[in-house]
Protein backbone atom coordinates (compact mmCIF):
# COMPACT_ATOMS: atom_id res chain seq x y z
CA UNK A 1 0.00 0.00 0.00
CA UNK A 2 2.77 2.00 1.13
CA UNK A 3 4.71 2.20 -1.99
CA UNK A 4 1.57 2.09 -4.14
CA UNK A 5 1.35 5.75 -2.62
CA UNK A 6 4.66 6.40 -3.20
CA UNK A 7 4.34 5.64 -7.09
CA UNK A 8 1.49 7.22 -7.44
CA UNK A 9 2.92 10.37 -5.99
CA UNK A 10 6.04 10.13 -8.29
CA UNK A 11 4.02 9.74 -11.43
CA UNK A 12 1.64 12.61 -10.34
CA UNK A 13 4.39 14.81 -9.28
CA UNK A 14 6.40 14.08 -12.68
CA UNK A 15 3.14 15.70 -14.75
CA UNK A 16 3.32 18.82 -12.51
CA UNK A 17 5.38 21.56 -13.43
CA UNK A 18 7.54 23.48 -10.53
CA UNK A 19 4.41 26.06 -10.51
CA UNK A 20 1.75 24.36 -9.96
CA UNK A 21 3.79 22.28 -6.95
CA UNK A 22 3.59 25.80 -5.79
CA UNK A 23 -0.38 26.81 -6.28
CA UNK A 24 -1.37 23.07 -4.43
CA UNK A 25 0.30 24.58 -1.73
CA UNK A 26 -1.57 27.73 -2.21
CA UNK A 27 -4.57 25.19 -3.05
CA UNK A 28 -3.80 23.21 0.34
CA UNK A 29 -4.05 26.31 2.95
CA UNK A 30 -6.91 27.47 1.00
CA UNK A 31 -8.89 24.31 1.73
CA UNK A 32 -7.33 23.98 5.37
CA UNK A 33 -8.82 27.32 5.93
CA UNK A 34 -12.51 26.37 4.20
CA UNK A 35 -11.85 23.12 6.84
CA UNK A 36 -11.63 25.54 10.10
CA UNK A 37 -14.75 27.41 8.76
CA UNK A 38 -16.79 24.05 8.54
CA UNK A 39 -15.27 23.52 11.80
CA UNK A 40 -16.36 26.99 13.59
CA UNK A 41 -19.38 26.13 11.89
CA UNK A 42 -20.36 23.09 13.91
CA UNK A 43 -19.43 24.06 16.80
CA UNK A 44 -21.09 26.88 16.86
CA UNK A 45 -24.07 25.20 16.50
CA UNK A 46 -24.02 22.87 19.74
CA UNK A 47 -24.09 26.47 22.16
CA UNK A 48 -27.14 27.95 19.97
CA UNK A 49 -28.80 24.72 20.36
CA UNK A 50 -28.38 24.47 24.08
CA UNK A 51 -29.17 28.45 24.88
CA UNK A 52 -32.03 27.76 23.17
CA UNK A 53 -33.34 25.03 24.97
CA UNK A 54 -32.89 26.20 27.99
CA UNK A 55 -32.01 30.04 28.79
CA UNK A 56 -29.91 29.21 32.24
CA UNK A 57 -27.24 27.68 30.22
CA UNK A 58 -26.25 31.63 29.86
CA UNK A 59 -25.54 32.15 33.29
CA UNK A 60 -24.27 28.44 34.10
CA UNK A 61 -21.68 28.64 31.32
CA UNK A 62 -18.72 31.31 32.22
CA UNK A 63 -18.32 31.77 28.59
CA UNK A 64 -21.73 32.34 27.44
CA UNK A 65 -22.15 34.90 30.44
CA UNK A 66 -19.20 36.92 29.17
CA UNK A 67 -20.44 37.35 25.87
CA UNK A 68 -23.78 38.16 26.80
CA UNK A 69 -22.21 40.85 29.46
CA UNK A 70 -19.55 42.32 27.04
CA UNK A 71 -22.52 43.18 24.24
CA UNK A 72 -24.81 44.20 27.54
CA UNK A 73 -28.01 41.78 26.05
CA UNK A 74 -31.72 43.13 27.69
CA UNK A 75 -32.61 40.00 27.32
CA UNK A 76 -31.85 35.86 26.82
CA UNK A 77 -34.05 36.46 23.77
CA UNK A 78 -32.45 39.20 22.42
CA UNK A 79 -29.21 37.19 22.76
CA UNK A 80 -30.42 34.22 20.87
CA UNK A 81 -31.99 36.15 18.29
CA UNK A 82 -28.80 38.17 17.91
CA UNK A 83 -26.64 34.72 18.24
CA UNK A 84 -28.91 33.44 15.68
CA UNK A 85 -28.45 36.41 13.03
CA UNK A 86 -24.54 35.89 13.46
CA UNK A 87 -25.18 31.99 12.88
CA UNK A 88 -27.21 33.16 9.36
CA UNK A 89 -24.49 35.60 8.10
CA UNK A 90 -21.39 33.46 9.08
CA UNK A 91 -23.34 30.27 7.06
CA UNK A 92 -24.10 32.33 4.09
CA UNK A 93 -20.34 33.59 4.34
CA UNK A 94 -19.09 29.99 4.71
CA UNK A 95 -20.96 29.42 1.32
CA UNK A 96 -19.80 32.29 -0.54
CA UNK A 97 -16.24 30.75 0.62
CA UNK A 98 -16.84 26.91 -0.20
CA UNK A 99 -18.09 28.68 -3.60
CA UNK A 100 -14.90 30.16 -4.14
CA UNK A 101 -12.95 27.24 -3.61
CA UNK A 102 -14.91 25.01 -5.87
CA UNK A 103 -14.34 27.82 -8.19
CA UNK A 104 -10.37 28.21 -7.54
CA UNK A 105 -9.95 24.13 -7.67
CA UNK A 106 -11.71 23.63 -10.77
CA UNK A 107 -9.99 26.74 -12.33
CA UNK A 108 -6.61 24.74 -11.52
CA UNK A 109 -7.89 21.71 -12.28
CA UNK A 110 -8.98 21.89 -15.93
CA UNK A 111 -5.85 24.46 -16.48
CA UNK A 112 -3.80 21.09 -15.50
CA UNK A 113 -6.16 18.94 -18.15
CA UNK A 114 -5.01 22.05 -20.82
CA UNK A 115 -1.39 21.88 -19.67
CA UNK A 116 -0.86 18.29 -19.78
CA UNK A 117 -2.55 18.30 -23.32
CA UNK A 118 -0.54 20.36 -24.39
CA UNK A 119 2.37 18.68 -23.28
CA UNK A 120 1.12 15.26 -24.45
CA UNK A 121 0.39 16.64 -28.20
CA UNK A 122 4.00 18.49 -27.71
CA UNK A 123 5.80 15.01 -26.93
CA UNK A 124 4.06 13.27 -29.60
CA UNK A 125 4.80 15.73 -32.14
CA UNK A 126 8.27 15.24 -31.41
CA UNK A 127 8.13 11.40 -31.37
CA UNK A 128 10.84 9.71 -33.67
CA UNK A 129 8.99 8.95 -36.84
CA UNK A 130 9.68 5.30 -36.66
CA UNK A 131 8.31 5.24 -33.24
CA UNK A 132 5.34 7.16 -34.42
CA UNK A 133 4.85 4.89 -37.52
CA UNK A 134 5.07 1.67 -34.82
CA UNK A 135 1.52 3.05 -33.24
CA UNK A 136 -1.91 4.21 -34.75
CA UNK A 137 -3.64 7.10 -34.92
CA UNK A 138 -6.55 5.64 -32.54
CA UNK A 139 -3.57 5.28 -29.78
CA UNK A 140 -2.88 9.22 -30.18
CA UNK A 141 -6.36 10.00 -30.47
CA UNK A 142 -7.45 8.26 -26.87
CA UNK A 143 -4.59 9.58 -25.10
CA UNK A 144 -4.95 13.59 -25.90
CA UNK A 145 -8.80 13.81 -25.56
CA UNK A 146 -9.42 10.70 -23.02
CA UNK A 147 -6.67 9.50 -21.21
CA UNK A 148 -5.40 13.02 -20.23
CA UNK A 149 -9.31 14.00 -18.84
CA UNK A 150 -8.55 11.13 -16.67
CA UNK A 151 -5.62 12.54 -14.91
CA UNK A 152 -7.34 15.55 -14.59
CA UNK A 153 -9.87 13.05 -12.62
CA UNK A 154 -7.46 11.71 -11.19
CA UNK A 155 -5.72 15.22 -9.40
CA UNK A 156 -8.79 17.20 -8.47
CA UNK A 157 -9.83 13.30 -6.61
CA UNK A 158 -6.31 13.48 -5.25
CA UNK A 159 -6.86 17.12 -4.16
CA UNK A 160 -10.23 16.95 -2.62
CA UNK A 161 -9.92 13.55 -0.91
CA UNK A 162 -7.19 15.52 1.37
CA UNK A 163 -9.07 18.37 1.62
CA UNK A 164 -12.14 15.74 2.74
CA UNK A 165 -9.33 14.13 5.42
CA UNK A 166 -8.51 17.62 6.94
CA UNK A 167 -12.26 18.60 7.46
CA UNK A 168 -12.58 14.84 8.77
CA UNK A 169 -9.54 15.54 10.92
CA UNK A 170 -10.91 18.75 12.75
CA UNK A 171 -14.25 17.39 13.01
CA UNK A 172 -12.56 14.42 14.51
CA UNK A 173 -10.70 16.90 17.14
CA UNK A 174 -13.80 18.61 18.22
CA UNK A 175 -15.59 15.09 19.15
CA UNK A 176 -12.64 14.14 20.87
CA UNK A 177 -12.57 16.95 23.12
CA UNK A 178 -16.70 16.82 23.10
CA UNK A 179 -16.66 12.87 24.27
CA UNK A 180 -13.53 11.40 24.12
CA UNK A 181 -14.49 7.96 24.58
CA UNK A 182 -17.74 8.03 22.26
CA UNK A 183 -15.83 9.41 19.29
CA UNK A 184 -13.05 6.36 19.82
CA UNK A 185 -16.03 3.78 20.11
CA UNK A 186 -17.59 5.26 16.71
CA UNK A 187 -14.33 6.07 15.29
CA UNK A 188 -13.19 2.04 15.87
CA UNK A 189 -16.47 1.23 14.16
CA UNK A 190 -15.72 3.47 10.84
CA UNK A 191 -12.53 2.12 10.81
CA UNK A 192 -13.20 -1.36 10.66
CA UNK A 193 -15.82 -0.34 7.92
CA UNK A 194 -13.59 1.43 5.69
CA UNK A 195 -11.11 -1.27 6.08
CA UNK A 196 -13.91 -3.16 4.32
CA UNK A 197 -14.58 -1.04 2.02
CA UNK A 198 -10.85 -0.42 1.08
CA UNK A 199 -9.69 -4.37 0.64
CA UNK A 200 -12.96 -5.23 -1.21
CA UNK A 201 -14.78 -3.09 -3.69
CA UNK A 202 -11.36 -0.46 -4.75
CA UNK A 203 -9.21 -3.52 -5.73
CA UNK A 204 -12.09 -4.10 -8.30
CA UNK A 205 -13.04 -0.53 -9.10
CA UNK A 206 -9.16 -0.31 -10.35
CA UNK A 207 -8.98 -3.45 -11.96
CA UNK A 208 -12.52 -1.94 -14.01
CA UNK A 209 -10.08 1.29 -15.03
CA UNK A 210 -7.87 -1.17 -16.64
CA UNK A 211 -10.56 -2.78 -18.75
CA UNK A 212 -12.15 0.82 -19.31
CA UNK A 213 -8.22 1.83 -21.00
CA UNK A 214 -8.54 -1.61 -23.30
CA UNK A 215 -11.57 -1.05 -24.22
CA UNK A 216 -11.61 2.87 -25.01
CA UNK A 217 -8.46 1.51 -27.22
CA UNK A 218 -10.78 -0.90 -29.47
CA UNK A 219 -13.94 1.70 -29.51
CA UNK A 220 -11.81 4.81 -30.90
CA UNK A 221 -10.02 2.53 -33.18
CA UNK A 222 -13.87 1.16 -34.91
CA UNK A 223 -14.77 4.73 -35.06
CA UNK A 224 -11.72 6.35 -36.41
CA UNK A 225 -11.23 3.30 -39.53
CA UNK A 226 -14.69 3.73 -40.15
CA UNK A 227 -14.42 7.55 -40.67
CA UNK A 228 -11.06 7.05 -42.17
CA UNK A 229 -12.70 4.63 -45.04
CA UNK A 230 -15.85 6.44 -45.19
CA UNK A 231 -15.91 5.95 -49.29
CA UNK A 232 -15.16 2.43 -48.94
CA UNK A 233 -18.12 1.83 -46.53
CA UNK A 234 -20.76 3.49 -49.00
CA UNK A 235 -19.86 0.22 -51.38
CA UNK A 236 -20.17 -2.24 -48.67
CA UNK A 237 -23.30 -4.70 -49.52
CA UNK A 238 -24.47 -4.52 -45.90
CA UNK A 239 -22.71 -3.00 -42.13
CA UNK A 240 -23.32 -5.68 -40.44
CA UNK A 241 -20.02 -6.87 -39.33
CA UNK A 242 -18.59 -3.14 -39.15
CA UNK A 243 -21.89 -2.42 -36.83
CA UNK A 244 -21.38 -5.88 -34.94
CA UNK A 245 -17.70 -4.45 -33.87
CA UNK A 246 -18.72 -1.18 -33.07
CA UNK A 247 -21.96 -2.77 -30.48
CA UNK A 248 -19.32 -5.38 -29.38
CA UNK A 249 -16.94 -2.19 -28.39
CA UNK A 250 -19.47 -0.08 -27.35
CA UNK A 251 -21.40 -2.93 -25.02
CA UNK A 252 -18.07 -3.86 -23.43
CA UNK A 253 -17.16 -0.10 -22.54
CA UNK A 254 -21.38 0.56 -21.31
CA UNK A 255 -20.42 -2.55 -18.74
CA UNK A 256 -17.65 -1.49 -17.57
CA UNK A 257 -18.80 1.80 -16.69
CA UNK A 258 -21.83 0.54 -15.35
CA UNK A 259 -20.52 -1.69 -13.33
CA UNK A 260 -17.97 1.15 -12.00
CA UNK A 261 -21.09 3.49 -11.05
CA UNK A 262 -22.84 0.89 -9.10
CA UNK A 263 -19.54 0.04 -7.67
CA UNK A 264 -18.61 4.12 -6.78
CA UNK A 265 -22.35 3.96 -4.57
CA UNK A 266 -22.07 1.00 -2.90
CA UNK A 267 -19.61 3.35 -0.06
CA UNK A 268 -22.01 5.98 -0.12
CA UNK A 269 -25.35 3.68 0.50
CA UNK A 270 -22.91 1.92 3.31
CA UNK A 271 -21.88 4.89 4.84
CA UNK A 272 -25.45 6.31 4.89
CA UNK A 273 -26.76 3.25 6.56
CA UNK A 274 -24.26 3.00 8.99
CA UNK A 275 -24.71 6.59 10.23
CA UNK A 276 -28.09 5.96 11.04
CA UNK A 277 -27.13 3.21 13.44
CA UNK A 278 -24.69 5.57 14.69
CA UNK A 279 -27.12 8.11 15.83
CA UNK A 280 -29.38 5.58 17.59
CA UNK A 281 -26.17 4.36 19.37
CA UNK A 282 -25.20 7.45 20.06
CA UNK A 283 -28.87 8.13 21.77
CA UNK A 284 -29.43 4.80 23.23
CA UNK A 285 -25.69 5.22 24.59
CA UNK A 286 -27.47 8.64 26.40
CA UNK A 287 -30.83 6.67 27.61
CA UNK A 288 -28.56 4.35 29.29
CA UNK A 289 -25.69 6.47 31.19
CA UNK A 290 -28.64 8.74 32.32
CA UNK A 291 -31.51 6.42 32.52
CA UNK A 292 -34.33 9.37 32.03
CA UNK A 293 -35.11 11.33 29.32
CA UNK A 294 -31.88 12.99 27.57
CA UNK A 295 -33.06 16.28 27.57
CA UNK A 296 -29.78 17.44 30.05
CA UNK A 297 -27.62 16.15 27.08
CA UNK A 298 -29.31 17.61 24.14
CA UNK A 299 -26.22 19.91 23.42
CA UNK A 300 -24.33 16.77 23.25
CA UNK A 301 -26.38 15.27 21.41
CA UNK A 302 -26.71 17.71 18.48
CA UNK A 303 -23.28 18.66 18.22
CA UNK A 304 -22.66 14.95 17.49
CA UNK A 305 -25.60 15.00 14.53
CA UNK A 306 -24.35 18.16 13.39
CA UNK A 307 -20.97 16.55 13.04
CA UNK A 308 -21.96 13.46 11.82
CA UNK A 309 -24.12 14.94 9.40
CA UNK A 310 -20.75 16.31 7.74
CA UNK A 311 -18.49 13.69 8.91
CA UNK A 312 -20.24 11.34 6.98
CA UNK A 313 -20.26 12.80 3.58
CA UNK A 314 -17.15 13.80 3.83
CA UNK A 315 -16.22 10.25 4.86
CA UNK A 316 -18.23 8.98 1.81
CA UNK A 317 -16.43 11.91 -0.74
CA UNK A 318 -13.05 10.72 0.70
CA UNK A 319 -13.71 7.19 -0.72
CA UNK A 320 -15.87 8.11 -3.70
CA UNK A 321 -12.37 10.60 -4.95
CA UNK A 322 -9.98 7.30 -3.38
CA UNK A 323 -12.26 4.95 -6.25
CA UNK A 324 -11.92 7.46 -8.41
CA UNK A 325 -8.17 7.74 -8.46
CA UNK A 326 -8.25 4.09 -8.54
CA UNK A 327 -10.68 4.12 -11.67
CA UNK A 328 -8.51 6.71 -13.37
CA UNK A 329 -5.20 4.95 -12.24
CA UNK A 330 -4.83 3.75 -15.80
CA UNK A 331 -5.03 7.17 -17.21
CA UNK A 332 -2.19 8.41 -15.40
CA UNK A 333 -0.17 5.26 -15.93
CA UNK A 334 -0.32 5.63 -19.91
CA UNK A 335 -0.05 9.41 -19.78
CA UNK A 336 3.55 9.26 -17.28
CA UNK A 337 4.83 6.55 -19.42
CA UNK A 338 4.27 8.69 -22.59
CA UNK A 339 5.91 11.54 -21.44
CA UNK A 340 9.19 9.90 -19.55
CA UNK A 341 9.59 7.85 -22.43
CA UNK A 342 12.95 9.86 -23.58
CA UNK A 343 13.85 7.19 -25.98
CA UNK A 344 10.72 7.59 -27.60
CA UNK A 345 11.53 11.55 -28.09
CA UNK A 346 14.03 13.50 -30.42
CA UNK A 347 16.07 15.88 -28.72
CA UNK A 348 17.14 18.23 -31.83
CA UNK A 349 20.02 20.98 -31.20
CA UNK A 350 20.06 23.96 -33.59
CA UNK A 351 23.21 22.89 -35.47
CA UNK A 352 22.90 24.73 -39.36
CA UNK A 353 23.04 21.53 -41.94
CA UNK A 354 24.13 23.52 -45.51
CA UNK A 355 23.97 21.91 -48.76
CA UNK A 356 25.86 23.50 -51.55
CA UNK A 357 27.11 20.46 -53.02
CA UNK A 358 26.08 16.74 -52.37
CA UNK A 359 24.12 14.35 -50.18
CA UNK A 360 26.79 11.45 -49.22
CA UNK A 361 25.21 7.85 -48.15
CA UNK A 362 28.09 5.50 -46.59
CA UNK A 363 28.29 2.14 -46.09
CA UNK A 364 24.46 2.35 -44.52
CA UNK A 365 22.95 -0.78 -42.52
CA UNK A 366 19.34 -0.22 -41.35
CA UNK A 367 16.44 -2.60 -40.26
CA UNK A 368 13.11 -3.08 -39.89
CA UNK A 369 11.30 -5.33 -37.48
CA UNK A 370 14.83 -7.14 -36.93
CA UNK A 371 14.68 -7.49 -40.69
CA UNK A 372 17.56 -5.55 -42.80
CA UNK A 373 15.89 -3.76 -45.04
CA UNK A 374 19.53 -2.19 -46.55
CA UNK A 375 23.29 -3.72 -45.65
CA UNK A 376 26.17 -1.76 -46.58
CA UNK A 377 24.40 1.06 -49.02
CA UNK A 378 26.75 3.70 -51.12
CA UNK A 379 25.01 6.42 -52.64
CA UNK A 380 25.74 10.13 -53.79
CA UNK A 381 23.37 12.61 -55.07
CA UNK A 382 24.15 15.67 -56.40
CA UNK A 383 22.73 19.25 -55.50
CA UNK A 384 20.56 20.39 -58.35
CA UNK A 385 19.96 16.25 -59.81
CA UNK A 386 16.87 14.69 -60.45
CA UNK A 387 16.89 11.24 -58.72
CA UNK A 388 14.17 8.90 -59.16
CA UNK A 389 13.57 5.30 -57.02
CA UNK A 390 11.35 2.39 -58.11
CA UNK A 391 10.95 -0.90 -57.62
CA UNK A 392 8.22 -3.10 -55.87
CA UNK A 393 6.27 -2.45 -53.01
CA UNK A 394 8.30 -3.28 -50.04
CA UNK A 395 11.17 -2.96 -51.71
CA UNK A 396 12.52 -0.24 -49.57
CA UNK A 397 12.07 3.09 -51.97
CA UNK A 398 10.66 5.24 -49.76
CA UNK A 399 12.94 3.67 -46.58
CA UNK A 400 15.33 4.79 -48.37
CA UNK A 401 13.97 8.26 -49.18
CA UNK A 402 13.12 8.77 -45.33
CA UNK A 403 16.48 7.49 -44.31
CA UNK A 404 18.13 10.68 -46.39
CA UNK A 405 15.61 12.99 -44.96
CA UNK A 406 16.60 12.20 -41.67
CA UNK A 407 13.03 10.34 -40.80
CA UNK A 408 14.84 7.41 -39.84
CA UNK A 409 18.27 6.51 -38.34
CA UNK A 410 21.02 4.12 -39.82
CA UNK A 411 22.23 1.40 -37.26
CA UNK A 412 25.54 1.56 -39.22
CA UNK A 413 26.82 3.78 -41.53
CA UNK A 414 26.72 7.24 -42.10
CA UNK A 415 24.75 9.94 -44.01
CA UNK A 416 26.80 12.88 -44.60
CA UNK A 417 25.58 16.47 -46.20
CA UNK A 418 28.46 18.60 -47.87
CA UNK A 419 30.91 15.79 -45.84
CA UNK A 420 29.14 17.20 -42.10
CA UNK A 421 26.92 13.36 -41.03
CA UNK A 422 23.69 14.46 -40.00
CA UNK A 423 23.34 14.17 -36.52
CA UNK A 424 20.68 14.91 -33.48
CA UNK A 425 22.33 18.72 -33.30
CA UNK A 426 21.85 18.81 -37.63
CA UNK A 427 18.95 17.29 -38.47
CA UNK A 428 16.45 20.01 -37.58
CA UNK A 429 18.08 22.50 -39.51
CA UNK A 430 18.01 19.44 -42.36
CA UNK A 431 14.31 19.19 -42.28
CA UNK A 432 13.76 22.66 -42.60
CA UNK A 433 15.44 22.48 -46.15
CA UNK A 434 13.17 19.70 -47.25
CA UNK A 435 9.60 19.88 -49.29
CA UNK A 436 7.53 17.12 -49.01
CA UNK A 437 4.61 15.72 -51.80
CA UNK A 438 3.07 12.69 -50.41
CA UNK A 439 0.82 10.68 -52.49
CA UNK A 440 -2.18 10.82 -49.79
CA UNK A 441 -2.56 14.63 -49.51
CA UNK A 442 -4.15 15.35 -46.61
CA UNK A 443 -6.28 18.48 -46.57
CA UNK A 444 -7.76 20.15 -43.16
CA UNK A 445 -11.13 22.08 -43.15
CA UNK A 446 -10.31 25.51 -43.75
CA UNK A 447 -9.09 27.89 -46.51
CA UNK A 448 -6.78 27.39 -49.00
CA UNK A 449 -3.39 29.57 -47.68
CA UNK A 450 -4.61 27.58 -44.27
CA UNK A 451 -3.93 24.96 -45.79
CA UNK A 452 -0.69 25.87 -47.75
CA UNK A 453 0.62 27.59 -44.73
CA UNK A 454 0.26 24.63 -42.72
CA UNK A 455 1.28 26.12 -39.12
CA UNK A 456 3.39 28.75 -40.51
CA UNK A 457 2.17 32.64 -40.69
CA UNK A 458 0.10 33.15 -43.71
CA UNK A 459 1.80 35.58 -46.06
CA UNK A 460 -0.38 35.91 -48.69
CA UNK A 461 1.96 37.54 -51.38
CA UNK A 462 3.53 33.85 -51.11
CA UNK A 463 0.76 31.60 -50.81
CA UNK A 464 -0.57 33.30 -53.97
CA UNK A 465 2.87 33.03 -55.92
CA UNK A 466 3.19 28.96 -54.96
CA UNK A 467 -0.27 28.25 -55.84
CA UNK A 468 0.19 29.99 -59.36
CA UNK A 469 3.51 27.66 -59.93
CA UNK A 470 1.60 24.82 -58.97
CA UNK A 471 -1.36 25.80 -61.50
CA UNK A 472 -4.14 25.95 -59.43
CA UNK A 473 -4.40 29.82 -59.06
CA UNK A 474 -6.62 30.34 -62.40
CA UNK A 475 -9.38 27.79 -61.10
CA UNK A 476 -8.66 29.60 -57.13
CA UNK A 477 -9.80 32.87 -59.10
CA UNK A 478 -12.98 32.04 -59.92
CA UNK A 479 -14.11 30.74 -56.24
CA UNK A 480 -12.58 33.04 -53.40
CA UNK A 481 -8.51 32.81 -54.03
CA UNK A 482 -6.32 31.68 -51.16
CA UNK A 483 -9.90 32.39 -48.54
CA UNK A 484 -11.40 29.47 -50.70
CA UNK A 485 -12.68 26.63 -48.51
CA UNK A 486 -11.25 22.95 -49.20
CA UNK A 487 -13.90 21.07 -46.81
CA UNK A 488 -13.31 18.57 -44.73
CA UNK A 489 -10.09 16.08 -46.51
CA UNK A 490 -10.38 18.22 -49.49
CA UNK A 491 -13.45 17.02 -50.68
CA UNK A 492 -14.19 20.28 -52.63
CA UNK A 493 -11.43 19.67 -54.91
CA UNK A 494 -10.97 17.30 -57.37
CA UNK A 495 -7.81 14.47 -57.39
CA UNK A 496 -5.32 16.85 -59.56
CA UNK A 497 -6.56 20.16 -57.45
CA UNK A 498 -5.03 18.95 -53.96
CA UNK A 499 -1.97 17.24 -55.47
CA UNK A 500 -1.70 20.83 -56.76
CA UNK A 501 -1.92 22.47 -53.46
CA UNK A 502 -0.11 19.88 -52.26
CA UNK A 503 2.78 21.13 -54.38
CA UNK A 504 1.89 24.49 -53.08
CA UNK A 505 2.26 23.81 -49.33
CA UNK A 506 5.48 22.17 -50.52
CA UNK A 507 6.71 25.09 -52.35
CA UNK A 508 5.75 27.98 -49.40
CA UNK A 509 8.60 27.82 -47.19
CA UNK A 510 11.19 27.85 -50.67
CA UNK A 511 12.82 24.51 -49.71
CA UNK A 512 16.17 22.81 -51.58
CA UNK A 513 14.74 19.81 -51.94
CA UNK A 514 11.44 18.34 -52.90
CA UNK A 515 10.54 14.77 -52.37
CA UNK A 516 7.67 13.08 -54.17
CA UNK A 517 6.81 10.06 -52.53
CA UNK A 518 4.39 8.57 -55.17
CA UNK A 519 2.86 11.84 -55.27
CA UNK A 520 1.10 11.33 -58.59
CA UNK A 521 0.31 7.42 -58.75
CA UNK A 522 -3.41 8.25 -57.86
CA UNK A 523 -3.93 10.25 -60.74
CA UNK A 524 -5.01 9.64 -64.29
CA UNK A 525 -2.05 9.38 -67.09
CA UNK A 526 -2.90 12.83 -68.32
CA UNK A 527 -2.42 14.43 -65.04
CA UNK A 528 0.26 12.98 -64.20
CA UNK A 529 2.32 14.16 -66.96
CA UNK A 530 0.73 18.30 -66.65
CA UNK A 531 1.76 18.23 -63.31
CA UNK A 532 4.77 16.66 -63.49
CA UNK A 533 6.18 18.92 -66.14
CA UNK A 534 5.13 21.04 -64.14
CA UNK A 535 7.21 20.18 -61.29
CA UNK A 536 10.15 19.23 -63.52
CA UNK A 537 9.62 23.86 -64.13
CA UNK A 538 9.64 24.60 -60.80
CA UNK A 539 12.14 22.39 -59.33
CA UNK A 540 15.08 23.73 -62.34
CA UNK A 541 17.15 24.81 -59.27
CA UNK A 542 16.39 21.94 -56.76
CA UNK A 543 17.00 18.86 -55.78
CA UNK A 544 14.45 16.19 -56.55
CA UNK A 545 13.79 12.81 -54.96
CA UNK A 546 11.06 10.98 -56.67
CA UNK A 547 9.74 7.48 -55.43
CA UNK A 548 7.49 5.93 -58.21
CA UNK A 549 6.19 2.93 -59.94
CA UNK A 550 5.39 4.52 -63.60
CA UNK A 551 8.71 5.02 -65.80
CA UNK A 552 6.74 7.73 -67.37
CA UNK A 553 6.41 9.82 -64.14
CA UNK A 554 10.81 9.70 -64.25
CA UNK A 555 11.49 10.29 -67.74
CA UNK A 556 12.98 13.45 -67.56
CA UNK A 557 15.30 12.55 -63.82
CA UNK A 558 18.91 12.61 -64.41
CA UNK A 559 19.16 9.53 -62.57
CA UNK A 560 16.59 6.43 -61.56
CA UNK A 561 18.11 3.71 -59.05
CA UNK A 562 15.90 0.42 -58.79
CA UNK A 563 15.80 -0.86 -54.96
CA UNK A 564 16.06 -4.65 -54.55
CA UNK A 565 17.52 -6.83 -52.40
CA UNK A 566 18.41 -4.31 -49.36
CA UNK A 567 20.53 -2.90 -52.52
CA UNK A 568 20.63 -0.16 -55.63
CA UNK A 569 20.74 -1.04 -59.49
CA UNK A 570 21.25 2.22 -61.93
CA UNK A 571 19.41 2.40 -64.64
CA UNK A 572 20.04 2.91 -68.10
CA UNK A 573 18.44 5.19 -70.32
CA UNK A 574 17.77 4.79 -74.10
CA UNK A 575 17.39 8.35 -75.07
CA UNK A 576 14.54 9.98 -73.81
CA UNK A 577 12.90 7.13 -71.69
CA UNK A 578 14.58 4.72 -68.92
CA UNK A 579 14.10 0.88 -69.91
Amino acid sequence: MGKSIRLFIEKLSALLSKRDKHLLVLLFIFSLSVSLVEMIGISALMPFIQIAIDFSQIDKNPYYYKVYSFFDFESPVNFILAYGVVLIVFFILRSVINLLYVYVLARFTFGRNQQISYKVFCNYLHFHYLTFTSLNRSYFMKNVMGEVNGVTQVISAFFQLLSEAVVLLLIYTLLLIVNWKITLLLSFILFIKAGVLLQTISPKIKQEGKKRELQQKRFTEVVLSSFGNFKIIKFLSNHELLLERFIEASTKTAKINTTNQTLQNIPRLFLETSSFVLVTFVVLYLVYKYEHNISGAIGLLSIYLVALYRLMPAVNRMMTFYNQIMYHFRSLEVIYNDLVNVAAVEKLGNAPATFQSEIKISDLHFRYDDRYIFQGLNLTIRKGEKVAFIGESGSGKSTLVDLVLGLYRPDAGSIAVDGVPLTDENIKSWRSQIGYIPQDVFLFNGTVAENVSFGLEIDPMRVETVLKQAKVWDFLKTKEGIETKVGDGGILFSGGQKQRIAIARALYSDPSILVLDEATSALDEKTEMEIMDELYQISENKTVLIIAHRLSTISKCDKAYRVFDSNLKLEKRHGEEYE
